[in-house]
């Protein structure tokens, strides 16, 4: 695709896409943050929102990018963390959802969103969504090459209430239909006292060409998604804290599943999704 120069230079200008963080290939996880921030690249200004707004969750997952990394470091384990706002483009959203590009959200007109043509859509998806996935692919391949298939854990973040209706839940796990990883973790972080744990609440895993369905379920690898409460990891000590406790519990899963649960092994379980997109965080 054709691209203009003011474009070109300006891409240059805004970075990567993404952002990895090194870790060892053999570690047998990789950890993935699909909504890490809220950065709009300068050439795009604000999509026309306000800075509340790009402060909200609408724009990204908030504190979810601070438990990625401190767990990708406790587990010595690689991540990749996107660089820029669910706003412009969302990486969890498969290219035909038609969520891919939100014109509304949480009761938000997004006026930079409102009329885009498909040459837009297709140069954000070039220079934004098709790189980190890429990038996805590339660390599984490393991942497998190191002799051990990953499982991929992504980090969302959720809001604690929803049209004013409070979410109890400390943490949920999100699936489809391969249990391997989300059973052993649902147990693990159910014997952790005082913590309230959801099962696909209160969005669902199964989104037909979300992240882990492009990258877990097409390639046959254990996956689950960890969506936290967002009150809990506001600050950095709540990071710090969750993202110990995550390691604590994906070490007991490694330890103990691995041989018993074949989470290192290649097994292509299929989805539930055969229809429309059910949602997701």
């Amino acid at each position: 695709m054709e691209q203009r120069p003011d474009r070109l230079r300006q891409e240059r200008a805004d970075g990567a896409s993404y952002r990895r963080i090194e870790g060892d290939w053999a570690s047998g996880v990789v950890i993935l943050c699909d909504h890490a921030e809220n950065c709009i690249p300068a050439s795009y200004g604000t999509l026309g929102l306000s800075p509340e707004d790009i402060g909200r969750h609408i724009a990204y997952d908030i504190g979810a990018a601070g438990v990625a990394v401190q767990l990708a470091q406790a587990l010595g384990a690689p991540a990749l963390l996107t660089h820029y706002s669910r706003l412009l483009i969302d990486p969890n959203r498969g290219l035909d959802d038609p969520t891919l590009v939100m014109q509304l959200s949480d009761g938000r007109v997004v006026p930079g969103n409102a009329v885009l043509d498909e040459a837009e859509i297709a140069a954000r998806i070039e220079r934004y969504y098709a790189p980190y996935h890429q990038a996805i692919e590339i660390a599984i391949d490393t991942a497998v090459a190191a002799g051990k298939p990953p499982v991929l854990i992504a980090i969302h973040s959720f809001t604690q209430a929803w049209k004013s209706v409070p979410r109890p839940w400390h943490v949920a796990v999100l699936w489809d239909k391969d249990p391997r990883l989300a059973g052993a973790l649902l147990k693990e972080l159910r014997a952790i006292p005082g913590i309230t744990v959801g099962d696909n609440v209160p969005y669902s895993g199964q989104l037909k060409g979300d992240t882990l369905y492009q990258h877990g379920t097409m390639r046959g690898l254990a996956h689950a998604l960890i969506e936290i409460r967002q009150d809990l990891i506001l600050g950095a000590n709540g990071q710090a804290e969750w993202a110990e406790r995550l390691a604590d519990v994906v070490r007991k899963v490694l330890a103990t599943g691995a041989l018993s649960s074949g989470l290192h092994v290649i097994e292509r379980y299929g989805s539930h999704t055969d229809g429309p997109a059910q949602g997701s965080g």
